[in-house]
């Protein structure tokens, strides 16, 4: 059962409250940071919750979901991959959805490349790098994202706004902070220094979810994913 667009609403507008003021702490611009709206295990109009606010994108963790769900929705919105992707997948993820923050392997850069060439688009891409070395997460490893990069840029159909990546959990809430900071402290000087190496942007820094959002705001993230504190935990 979806909460009502009041209270989706009222939360949006404290999540958008806490993006303003951790900008406010480090002398950022809270519009340079996207409020991305997690719609996985909510339904068709969870999706239209987020367009009727004003959000740009939702973005969903399966591609079969997404499948789902998409017709069923009325609202313009744009819909973003954030979940692991599997190369026998790629086909129907390009065509479904409008960026793909998960790119983490080379074998997955072709197989959407490809995809994207067949549906004559050039698709957007975030490289998910595993910032935290945490084996519970996917993610190509630090040392490997100059190869991902390089691979990426050279493809014809696909373009790279940025890197995501997932902070690991700690044992105690210090411990997930600590965690947090370091990852995304990582992320950014992987963007930064990739970003002169190969002459490219690199804009987009996905990365930070409600509980660690102040630390990715702090560290430069453009997105934050945040699901549950939007729309509540589903019965």
């Amino acid at each position: 059962m979806l909460i009502p667009f009041e209270e989706f609403t009222r939360r949006a507008d404290k999540i958008r409250a806490e993006i303003a003021n951790a900008c406010a702490g480090v002398g950022r611009d809270p519009s340079d940071v996207e409020l991305l709206a997690v719609t996985k295990t909510h339904p068709a109009a969870a999706a239209d919750y987020a367009a009727r606010y004003g959000l740009r994108a939702v973005g969903e963790n399966r591609v079969q979901e997404a499948a789902e769900k998409k017709p069923l929705t009325a609202a313009p919105v744009a819909w973003e991959l954030i979940g692991h992707l599997q190369s026998n997948k790629a086909k129907l993820a390009a065509s479904l959805f409008d960026r793909v923050q998960s790119v983490d392997s080379v074998k997955l850069l072709h197989h959407l490349d490809r995809a994207a060439a067949e549906l004559g688009k050039i698709l957007p891409v975030l490289l998910q790098i595993n910032a935290g070395d945490d084996p519970a997460k996917f993610g190509a490893d630090l040392a490997d994202a100059p190869r991902l990069l390089e691979t990426a840029l050279a493809t014809k159909n696909l373009r790279v706004d940025g890197f995501m990546t997932i902070a690991p959990l700690g044992a105690t809430p210090a411990e997930t902070a600590a965690h947090a900071a370091r990852t995304f402290a990582n992320l950014r000087a992987l963007r930064d220094d990739l970003g002169k190496k190969f002459g490219t942007p690199l804009r987009d820094l996905s990365m930070g979810m409600s509980g660690d959002l102040t630390a990715a705001v702090a560290a430069g993230s453009t997105i934050v994913r945040v699901g549950t504190a939007l729309y509540g935990t589903r019965d």
